[in-house]
């Protein structure tokens, strides 16, 4: 009499399409984390249902992930197309998103026509000055910088850069300053005050002492860093800091004890202390600060702009309004959509370098 598993016969060909298939839905199961960082999530279900899976349940993922973000924004786009034209106001009615669109068009073709005009105007130096090399008058050779009007793409560019500046600053600072008070009760009794004091302090307070105390004692002999540029970085580093100090002092101090206690029983020093132990297991949290602070920089920038009359998106939304004509409503939104689209994709840069930090650690 046989036994069942004699009777059993292994297809190599069906084996080898199951290994296959595991291997595929494995490597979407690694991908999906990156895509999902990436904001790309709804890619999962669809690689999913391409590699044979159900897709009953695959289009289910797929309606929460990506049909109905992409409903709510037609509504969203249908009720403003309706709603704003009734909307009447002194520089005509609210520009709906076909006006908008047309603008943000608008806008990219200025900028385009003055990098032409750039590239024309270092041309026409380029052969004067050859010309006087050649006719012996070398002395008589200029070399000047383009001085055409910022296009609205400069504007964005420069608010990065403020932004990114300012950033940086804050968080050379508040991370040095969360781990000490982190680590030490005497040192973050002694800071807590200042923080709490200074933390709700809005930049349009900030500002013009920024302004009079950079106006006095910086000097920029280079040419790289322009006072109005440091002036709204300085002011976006006073309001941004505060999240990524409390985020780390707060990681920091709720770190295992017994960690700690390791370190001193191996006698570590406090510098690979920190290097070793503080900063792994704080860095989730130092993470949530700096994408907290980056974020409240964005906000305080454009503000700072504004107020300051500092070039930027701030000035180019104040200019508009003070310009007062029939397309700067449009314009003005163009910005709006501008300033939320870059505050959301810098927030996923952080939020993907947090997961590549922290997955790194957690491996």
């Amino acid at each position: 009499m046989s036994s069942i598993s004699d009777n059993l016969v292994v297809d190599p060909a069906a084996l080898r399409r199951v290994q296959r298939r595991e291997l595929i839905f494995s490597r979407i199961a690694r991908a999906s984390a990156y895509l999902n960082v990436a904001g790309l999530g709804w890619l999962v279900p669809l690689l999913r249902m391409a590699a044979g899976d159900s897709p009953r349940h695959q289009l289910g993922e797929l309606r929460h992930v990506l049909l109905v973000p992409l409903a709510g924004i037609a509504v969203f786009l249908v009720l403003w197309g309706v709603l704003a034209p009734q909307v009447k106001t002194s520089l005509g009615a609210v520009p709906g998103p076909v006006q908008v669109w047309h603008q943000a068009i608008n806008l990219y073709d200025d900028h385009v026509a003055e990098r032409a005009k750039e590239e024309a105007f270092y041309a026409r130096q380029t052969e004067r000055n050859r010309r006087l090399e050649a006719d012996g008058r070398a002395d008589q050779v200029r070399w000047r910088s383009y001085t055409g009007k910022p296009t609205y793409l400069d504007q964005i560019l420069t608010s990065l850069k403020t932004v990114a500046l300012g950033f940086l600053i804050a968080t050379a600072i508040a991370v040095p300053f969360g781990i000490m008070c982190g680590l030490s009760r005497t040192v973050n009794s002694g800071l807590n005050p200042l923080i709490q004091i200074f933390k709700p302090v809005s930049p349009l307070a900030w500002l013009p002492i920024v302004t009079m105390v950079v106006s006095a004692l910086y000097v920029d002999p280079t040419g790289w860093l322009p006072k109005s540029l440091v002036i709204s970085a300085i002011t976006v580093t006073l309001c941004s800091l505060w999240p990524t100090l409390i985020n780390t002092t707060l990681g920091v101090s709720s770190i295992d004890r017994d960690l700690v206690n390791v370190g001193k029983v191996l006698q570590l020093s406090t510098a690979t202390t920190i290097r070793k132990l503080v900063l792994p297991s704080a860095l989730p949290l130092i993470f949530t600060g700096l994408r907290l602070s980056l974020g409240v920089g964005w906000m305080v920038l454009i503000a700072a702009e504004m107020l300051a009359q500092n070039p930027g998106l701030g000035k180019f939304v104040w200019d508009e309004f003070q310009n007062g004509s029939s397309a700067s409503l449009a314009k003005i939104m163009v910005a709006v959509l501008t300033i939320g689209l870059i505050g959301f994709l810098l927030d996923r840069v952080m939020y993907a370098l947090q997961a590549a930090f922290t997955h790194g650690m957690n491996r």
